[in-house]
C-alpha cells in the first residue's frame, strides 16, 4: 500500500469517528509541523517555549477542531495540521509577548499565511544563523540589515514560496494549496525567487553559500 492510500484509510477511520487514527496521522506529520514551529517561532520565545509544546496544543486543537476538516475531507491533512500549528503558534506569541511582537510580524496575512514581515524576519534569522560567536555579533547585525532590506524588495508571494519550500520543505503542491496558485505558478515563482535570494546572499560581505 502506498504512503497516500495509508493516508486515506487512516482519514476514511478518522471520518468514521476513529480517534486512533487521527492520532497517528498527525504522529506521521509530526516532524514536518516541527520544522514549521522551529522557522516561524520569534527567537524571543527561545527557552521560554519548546516546538513540542506548540506542537501538544496543537494537537489539542486538532482534537477539538476536527469537524472543520471533515467538512471536506478531500484536502489535504497535513495542510490542515499546518494551518491549525500556525493559529497555535501565533496565540503563543501573543500570549508571551503580547505588544512586543514584531510590527505586524506574527499575524497572518496574505492566503491565510503569515505576514510578509513575520517571514522576511524568519529567513533573516535562519540565514545568518551560521554567525554566532561574540566576534561575529556586529557582522551579523549588519548582514541581517542588507539581507531584510534585499527581502523585503522581493515580490511578497514569491518570498512566502521561498520558505515554504526551502525552509519548511513543503512540496511544491502542498505550497500551491496553501497559498492559493497553480502547481505551475508557485514551481516558477520558487524558482525565481531562489536564483534571486542567492544573488543577494553572493552580494552580501562574509556570507557563505546556502
Amino acid at each position: 500500500m502506498s504512503h497516500t492510500d495509508q493516508e486515506r484509510e487512516l482519514i476514511d477511520r478518522v471520518i468514521e469517528g476513529d480517534a486512533n487514527a487521527l492520532a497517528e496521522l498527525f504522529s506521521q506529520h509530526r516532524d514536518r509541523l516541527w520544522r514549521m514551529v522551529n522557522f516561524r517561532m520569534d527567537p524571543r520565545l527561545h527557552g521560554r517555549v519548546d516546538a513540542d509544546d506548540v506542537l501538544q496544543e496543537s494537537w489539542l486543537s486538532v482534537v477539538q477542531r476536527i469537524d472543520h476538516f471533515l467538512s471536506d475531507a478531500s484536502r489535504s491533512i497535513f495542510v490542515w495540521f499546518r494551518l491549525i500549528t500556525s493559529q497555535t503558534l501565533i496565540d503563543i506569541h501573543r500570549r508571551h509577548l503580547g505588544t512586543q511582537k514584531r510590527n505586524a510580524g506574527i499575524e497572518f496575512s496574505i492566503h491565510k499565511g503569515w505576514s510578509s514581515e513575520s517571514t522576511s524576519f524568519s529567513l533573516s534569522f535562519h540565514l545568518l544563523g551560521h554567525l554566532t560567536s561574540p566576534t561575529q555579533a556586529a557582522l551579523r547585525e549588519e548582514l541581517s540589515q542588507q539581507l531584510k532590506a534585499a527581502l523585503s524588495s522581493m515580490n511578497e508571494i514569491d518570498r512566502e514560496v521561498l520558505a515554504l519550500r526551502h525552509f519548511e520543505q513543503l512540496s511544491n503542491r502542498e505550497t500551491a494549496q496553501i497559498l492559493g496558485i497553480s502547481d505551475q505558478a508557485s514551481s516558477d515563482r520558487y524558482m525565481r525567487a531562489l536564483g534571486r535570494l542567492k544573488g543577494v546572499l553572493q552580494a552580501l560581505p562574509g556570507f557563505t553559500d546556502m
